[in-house]
């Protein structure tokens, strides 16, 4: 049998595409090789405690503005559906993530083929072939993979093979007793399993080529995050544990069971130094797997051939028909933003999922009508920002788009940046009402005038510490100087006949409502009165 869509994986991403798909009445299956949904999660996190915020209580009523702070919920109507109603903890369990997703799949009518593992993939003159275990033969027109980063990097080290990695070791801190340990990797799984082995092992090292990152200065949330950073503490105030800058040139299993091994300091004067260790383990990140695609379909893969190469729309760059969904997606928004997260991720996967109907079935991306006057505009584009949640999660990946051509303006949601300024949105049929005044230049949506409206941390935001209060920052509520703003904010570019024609910035403020009238509301109308004047 063919289908229309075939989906590999039934984690958060799979399940909320096939979600999607069933909802539309479209034509599709999802094959999960394990016997339940978010197979990934009975294994990972290794010491079971997620690093996604789940925030019950919030004093909030509005559904959309609560899951800026639930990071595991996946979206449907069902109010039902929320993870919230499965853990009180800020840090849930994985445990709970994994019922929380057989419930969603239950609940949604996601069809799903479990025990079904892919071990081959290739192409024919119509789609795509998926081969399972068993010899059986899956055919669809189009493939959407959302299997994860499922195999461990594991970095090219002489002698990592004799090395014990993340995703089999002992986590039983008993075992580590009075031993020195060695963890390659300054990533939450490193630091998770440092902190594990706090109690128990007698020296930790953690080490890695690249500075540490922290999460609450970067605001990328797979940098280091403060409930798993306890160790750093240990390192500070001298408690026999150390954090390494540089390089493992090689590791060598000794006769007595102990390593050996070779390391170069990154900012020392002492090149190569060796050191003994009882236990060494290679936390080293994950990767796609690329190894069941033919040569005719497998997918290029970039960042260190960790990630397949997207295109704005989400599809291989080099395999037509072939789409990604999930945390594969990061590939388009590396240590930037979400996409690596549900939190993220979530949104691209509704994106996906409007732009397979838009390009395959006909369905117009959603879009509200608008008077096309710059107060009318404003007005909505500040509701938005106040409320949405994807903008919010997304920030500078997804953004609104309003498009106004003579008489005409459109309000449309959550659309991909790169997809609506790339030329997505007018190939695909964006509003599919005859929106085309503008000449396109490879932008936009073909009205004349686009809009696009995000949420954005200022450029330089990564290399500010907000808690130096010696270091002068823009105020809050500065509109004058909202361009320089280094916190989250909203921010608004014009297009003109797909080309960038200006941007503006609204001033950031403490409670993150952008809705003042002297200081948001009012400036904003102003520069889209400048804009559109010009328009009628």
């Amino acid at each position: 049998m063919r289908h229309d869509y075939l989906i590999i994986g039934s984690g958060p991403a799979g399940l909320q595409l096939a979600a999607l798909l069933e909802r539309g009445g479209h034509d599709y299956v999802v094959l999960e090789r394990g016997a339940g949904p978010g197979t990934f999660f009975e294994t990972y996190p290794r010491h079971r405690q997620l690093i996604s915020i789940n925030k019950v209580h919030t004093g909030l009523d509005d559904p959309e503005m609560r899951l800026r702070m639930d990071w595991n919920s996946l979206l449907s109507d069902d109010p039902g559906l929320l993870f919230t109603r499965y853990s009180k903890r800020y840090f849930p369990q994985a445990a709970d993530l994994i019922r929380y997703l057989a419930d969603f799949a239950a609940a949604t009518g996601a069809r799903v083929r479990y025990d079904t593992e892919i071990v081959r993939i290739s192409r024919d003159d119509d789609g795509f072939v998926a081969v399972d275990q068993t010899g059986q033969e899956w055919r669809c027109r189009r493939l959407v993979v959302a299997t994860g980063v499922s195999q461990l990097h594991v970095p090219p080290i002489p002698g990592i093979e004799t090395a014990q990695r993340y995703d089999t070791f002992d986590t039983d801190p008993e075992s580590f007793v009075d031993q020195r340990v060695l963890i390659i990797g300054k990533g939450n799984s490193g630091f998770e399993t440092a902190d594990a082995l706090v109690e128990t092992a007698a020296v930790i090292h953690v080490a890695g080529p690249h500075s540490i990152r922290l999460a609450w200065q970067s605001h990328y949330v797979g940098h280091l995050r403060a409930v798993n950073n306890n160790f750093l503490d240990t390192y500070q105030l001298k408690s026999q544990n150390a954090v390494l800058d540089g390089t493992v040139e090689s590791i060598e299993r000794l006769p007595d069971g102990r390593y050996r091994v070779m390391f170069r300091y990154a900012r020392s004067v002492e090149a190569l130094r060796e050191i003994l260790y009882d236990r060494v383990i290679a936390c080293t990140g994950f990767r796609f797997d690329s190894s069941v695609f033919a040569e005719d379909c497998r997918p290029t893969l970039v960042i260190n051939d960790r990630f397949p190469e997207q295109t704005a729309a989400y599809e291989s760059t080099n395999v037509p028909g072939l789409y990604f969904a999930g945390t594969l997606t990061q590939q388009r928004d590396f240590k930037r933003s979400t996409s690596g997260f549900i939190h993220g991720f979530r949104y691209g996967t509704r994106a996906l999922y409007r732009i397979l109907a838009a390009r395959h079935h006909g369905t117009p991306w959603p879009a509200e009508p608008l008077d096309p006057s710059a107060d009318t505009v404003s007005d909505a584009i500040i509701a938005r920002v106040n409320r949405s949640s994807a903008l919010w999660q997304q920030f500078g990946v997804i953004g609104d788009v309003v498009t106004v051509d003579g008489s005409r303006a459109l309000y449309h949601e959550e659309v991909p940046v790169p997809y609506a300024t790339g030329g997505g949105l007018a190939g695909d049929r964006l509003a599919g009402d005859g929106l085309t005044g503008g000449s396109g230049h490879g932008g936009g949506s073909g009205a004349r005038h686009m809009f696009v409206v995000t949420l954005e941390y200022g450029p330089d935001h990564d290399s500010v510490d907000p808690f130096d209060i010696s270091v002068p920052r823009v105020a809050e509520n500065d509109a004058a100087n909202a361009h320089d703003a280094s916190y989250l904010h909203p921010v608004v570019r014009w297009y003109v006949d797909g080309e960038a024609a200006g941007v503006h910035h609204l001033a950031e403020n403490l409670e993150n409502e952008w809705n003042l009238p002297a200081v948001h509301q009012q400036p904003l109308a102003a520069f889209l009165k400048e804009c559109l004047a010009d328009a009628g």
